[in-house]
C-alpha cells in the first residue's frame, strides 16, 4: 500500500514504526488505551460550555501542576537499578524470616536497537511459524548483568541460610 505523503511525513512514519517496533505487545496496549482514554477526554472536553470552561480555567493551575506530578511518575524510566527493602520471607524463596535487606531490582525501558534476530523471530510468531503459546520476546529487557554476593540470614527457627543470585549489583538491556 502506497501513499503520496510529503518526505517529511515518510520520515515521521518511519520514526514512528522504529519506535512502535522496540515496544512488547503489554506496551503497545497500555499505549493504544491510553490514546483511546485521551481521544474519550478530548471529545468530552470539546462539547462543554464555555461557562464549564472558565471554571475550569480558574481551578487549572493547582490541578494541572498534579496532573503533570503524576504524568512525569508514570513515565517509563530507561532501565536502571532501583532499590526497596523488604524481609527475606517476602522474597517468596520459601523462607521464613523476620530479617529486612535492601533488595536491587532492574526495571526500565530498553531504547536500545532492535537486531536481525529480534525482528525475524517477531515476523516468525506473526507468521505462525512459532507456537503463539511459547513465550518469547522481540525487544531488549532490562535484565541484571551480574548480582551481589550471597545473602545470608537467620531464619525464624534461628536456621542459617545462605543464597546466591538474588539481589542485581548491574543492569542493561539485553
Amino acid at each position: 500500500m502506497s501513499f503520496n505523503a510529503p518526505p517529511c511525513s515518510k520520515m515521521k512514519l518511519w520514526k514512528v514504526t522504529y519506535l512502535l517496533q522496540s515496544f512488547t505487545e503489554r506496551e503497545l496496549k497500555k499505549l493504544i488505551a491510553t490514546l483511546m482514554d485521551r481521544s474519550t477526554n478530548n471529545s468530552k472536553r470539546s462539547s462543554r460550555s464555555s461557562r464549564e470552561k472558565m471554571q475550569k480555567d480558574q481551578k487549572s493551575p493547582e490541578r494541572s501542576e498534579k496532573a503533570r506530578r503524576r504524568r512525569k511518575r508514570r513515565r517509563l524510566r530507561p532501565c536502571a537499578l532501583r532499590q526497596v527493602e523488604v524481609t527475606v520471607g517476602e522474597l517468596g524463596l520459601g523462607y521464613h524470616s523476620d530479617e529486612t535487606l535492601l533488595f536491587r531490582y532492574c526495571s526500565g525501558r530498553c531504547n536500545t536497537r532492535r537486531h536481525n534476530y529480534d525482528i525475524t523471530l517477531e515476523h516468525m510468531r506473526k507468521a505462525g511459524l512459532i507456537d503463539s503459546d511459547e513465550l518469547v520476546r522481540y525487544s531488549p529487557c532490562c535484565r541484571p548483568i551480574t548480582y551481589e554476593k550471597d545473602i545470608s540470614f537467620l531464619d525464624n527457627s534461628s536456621k542459617y541460610h545462605t543464597v546466591q543470585e538474588v539481589s542485581a549489583r548491574e543492569c542493561r538491556c539485553t
